[in-house]
């Protein structure tokens, strides 16, 4: 076994990659090659560490100095100074901008950290995910060594069932529940599915988890194979996932060489092997039936329940099928034990959840919190606030199938009763963002257009329902709302609702119904008004020149309509029947005399 001094922790997640990560860990390769350290520092390429407004991320250990928005150019200097010598590059470490003060400690001492709990996410940033022996030395394949050597497949079901562990996918069914009723069923053959199909706008929970953790998902679905009587599993993952695919695919193989996975798993005789099977991209192929038919090589369009796949899912067969996240919680909650679990959360919603904390907010990145956490906290204590001192608008949790809560519910606890007490929902954990720039008729018209786009066809509801809403919304937003608007809006949402065939459609009208709900005034000032409360429908819009104008004449000169007249060092004149709305002058202006109203 190799020990080092010191080891480098680098960032290898989507976001860090497309920054550049993969340049920064090959120069720092390079140079501890050059200052003969090679022997001495690792270079660890990990999976997302959360905070991924400051990236591309790289942490110093022992020391867990931790360095943000690290550069090519970067690296030579904390090589020479900090790796070389010793001494922190004060300069590049990360600063916390609600403590205004440097950090040089622990991951866990920034702000950003401090009210998370990381379970699913404990190994994301600490190991690397291409290497077995990593996740083995942080008890990994512990649980599935409990289980085989000393626990009955009812055991197993019993202590997911104790813990209260619901499904992270957005339905929030008890696990434990869903395991029983498969493995009460009978069949020649049982399948293990995990649904790695993340398709909500702004989502990446569970890439992050494959990307940084893989082995966890393996040992969750071999740990659930064993408890319901199933010998083979399938992993769902979107295509465009490459980085995810990549490391899934290593692992799979690592596992099968330590024989963790294949025939005869640790001499208990239980054998269990696991496929990958690539998504195209339809957002309906995350709704389980419609997953499984795209499995078996036909149209992703969902069917009818029940049969429910635990009784007739993959190939007619019992199936059992959990998310990433789900699966992720499963060796953690075996090693620890139901009451650890049930003591982090709520009564009705224990453990913790991972969310993509996205749009107008400071600190944007994948966070962990236990259950019941407050949305406020979640948003300042977490998040860092709204950029440029805005103010909080709204939130929309559960992606286009969720609702937007207001700035008066912000001390909310997150749990899934109370979101859905509120008329929106977990969903698989997007949370995006908005500020008082936010339209909220547009937002809701943004969803619903994604939902649209994304539906299947199948049923009437959906696939005719949800176009007629956007249609609606469409005329509001281009200022050819009409009196009634509102109520068809409503009286089609509670239709397709009560309806449609599956769950795409049958929480389609969520976003639309919920801002309909918190934002009625908005919605009225551009039907009754023709006016955007946010400034931000571009048909409701119209240019002003204030009396800050100087008569530079630089507006008048990028406008490419000759909207704007007027002579020099003298107010100008926007002709708002030639004005195209496009912003040119607004941006050009240096004096903040243009207003949009």
């Amino acid at each position: 076994m190799d020990f080092y001094r010191a080891q480098v922790l680098c960032c290898g997640g989507t976001g860090c990659t497309s920054s550049g990560s993969g340049e920064i860990i090959k120069r720092f390769e390079e140079q501890i090659v050059k200052f003969g350290l090679d022997k001495e520092i690792k270079i660890v390429r990990t999976g997302c560490f959360g905070l991924c407004a400051a990236g591309p991320v790289v942490i110093v250990y022992p020391e867990g100095t931790f360095y943000s928005h690290v550069r090519v150019e970067d690296v030579d200097e904390i090589v020479s100074e900090h790796l070389l010598k010793g001494r922190i590059v004060k300069h590049l470490t990360y600063q916390d901008k609600e403590r205004g003060e440097e950090q040089h400690l622990s991951l866990e001492s920034i702000g950003f950290y401090q009210k998370q709990k990381r379970i699913v996410l404990r190994n994301c940033g600490v190991i690397d995910p291409e290497n077995i022996d990593e996740y083995i030395a942080f008890d990994g394949y512990k649980a599935l060594e409990k289980v085989l050597t000393s626990m009955k497949p009812a055991e197993v079901i019993q202590v997911v069932l104790d813990s209260g562990l619901r499904g992270r996918g957005g339905a929030g069914f008890p696990t434990g529940l869903k395991w029983k009723f498969a493995a009460a069923s009978k069949g020649e053959q049982k399948y293990m599915v995990c649904n790695a199909d993340e398709g909500d706008p702004g989502a990446f929970m569970d890439r992050s988890v494959l990307e940084g953790d893989p082995h966890a998902v393996l040992e969750a679905m071999t740990i659930a194979g064993f408890a319901v009587g199933a010998t083979e599993g399938y992993i769902y993952v979107r295509a465009e996932y490459p980085i995810a695919v990549k490391r899934l695919e290593i692992a799979i193989k690592q596992a099968r060489e330590y024989g963790l996975l294949g025939k005869n798993i640790l001499g208990s005789g239980f054998d269990f092997d696991i496929s990958i099977r690539l998504g195209a991209g339809a957002f309906v192929c995350g709704e389980e039936t419609a997953l499984m038919a795209s499995i078996e090589g036909m149209r992703g369009e969902p069917r009818s329940k029940p049969p429910f796949p635990a009784v007739k899912g993959l190939f007619a067969m019992p199936t059992n099928i959990n998310n990433v996240e789900t699966f992720a919680n499963i060796p953690q909650i075996i090693i620890n034990g139901a009451d650890w679990f049930r003591s982090i959360g709520t009564e009705k919603s224990t453990g913790t959840k991972v969310f993509a904390l996205g749009g107008k907010i400071n600190n944007t990145g994948l966070v962990e919190i236990p259950m019941g956490t407050k949305l406020r906290e979640i948003i300042y204590d977490i998040g860092g606030g709204i950029p440029g001192g805005k103010k909080f608008k709204a939130v929309q949790t559960g992606g286009p199938s969720g609702g937007c809560i207001p700035a008066e519910l912000l001390d909310i606890p997150i749990e899934y009763d109370t979101l859905t007490q509120i008329g929106s929902m977990m969903g698989s954990g997007g949370m995006i963002v908005m500020d008082e720039d936010n339209c909220m008729v547009d937002i809701a018209r943004f969803f619903l257009d994604f939902t649209v786009d994304e539906s299947c066809g199948k049923c009437t509801p959906c696939r005719i329902g949800t176009r007629r809403m956007l249609e609606i919304l469409d005329r509001i937003v281009n200022g050819k709302g009409v009196e009634g608007d509102l109520e068809k809006l409503e009286r089609l949402g509670r239709n397709i609702k009560a309806t449609a065939l599956c769950g795409l459609g049958q929480t389609a009208p969520n976003p639309v119904l919920s801002t309909i709900h918190y934002f009625r005034d908005e919605y009225e000032a551009h039907i009754r008004d023709k006016r955007c409360p946010a400034h931000h429908c571009q048909a409701l819009l119209n240019f002003y020149i204030t009396d800050k104008c100087r008569g530079c004449t630089a507006c008048a000169k990028v406008c490419p309509a000759d909207a704007i007249t007027g002579v020099v060092k003298e107010r100008h004149v926007i002709d708002t029947t030639k004005c195209i709305k496009c912003g040119s002058c607004v941006e050009k202006c240096r004096f903040g005399a243009i207003e949009k109203r």
